[in-house]
């Protein structure tokens, strides 16, 4: 007789450990359309009934003046929704409000960092407190980010092959 095979399932602390592998898919994710626009329609609700936290903080973005660096507010990123997203940047920011699941929270951090998005996160009462401090937090993680993403830039460019360059008057020749 043959050995039958059996379903195994995985540990949920593992499972909760490990993000989920992204595959390109519907807008660029794994997701169907119908599932993001319920995603969008989410977040524009989250845009109209903002808390206090985040109010302040997109008032204090809106008057920044930070160059071709932008926040969106309530951003659907993959399959979630970030409070603040710089896609030049790929940096997303999170607000904990209190009484928030930190599971889900880290679960759905550790995803988009797999996708190469770093994520600062804040607690509500820092920005309603010390918004001078958050932004200064903001501010050395977006230069961070920026020099992150120039050594990058640069590593890539000296891995990279040079191709020849062809001259049309050898070609002409020939």
């Amino acid at each position: 007789m043959t050995d039958r095979k059996t379903l195994q399932l995985r540990d949920p602390a593992e499972a909760a450990d490990t993000a989920p592998a992204l595959k390109k898919k519907g807008r660029g994710w794994e997701i169907s359309e119908k599932r993001l626009d319920a995603l969008h329609e989410q977040a524009r609700e989250m845009r109209r009934h903002s808390s206090e936290a985040h109010k302040a903080l997109a008032e204090r973005f809106a008057k920044a003046d930070m160059g071709r660096y932008t926040f969106k507010r309530h951003a659907v990123v993959g399959s979630a929704i970030v409070d603040f997203n710089c896609h030049n940047l790929g940096m997303a920011i999170m607000i904990d409000e209190e009484g928030q699941d930190e599971t889900l929270a880290k679960r759905r951090d550790k995803s988009l960092e797999a996708v190469g998005i770093r994520v600062m996160r804040i607690a509500a009462k820092d920005i309603l407190e010390n918004m001078d401090e958050v932004l200064q937090r903001i501010t050395l993680g977006m230069r961070s980010r920026i020099a992150d993403k120039q050594a990058a830039r640069r590593e890539h460019q000296r891995s990279s092959t040079p191709r020849p360059r062809h001259n049309r008057k050898d070609n002409a020749q020939d």
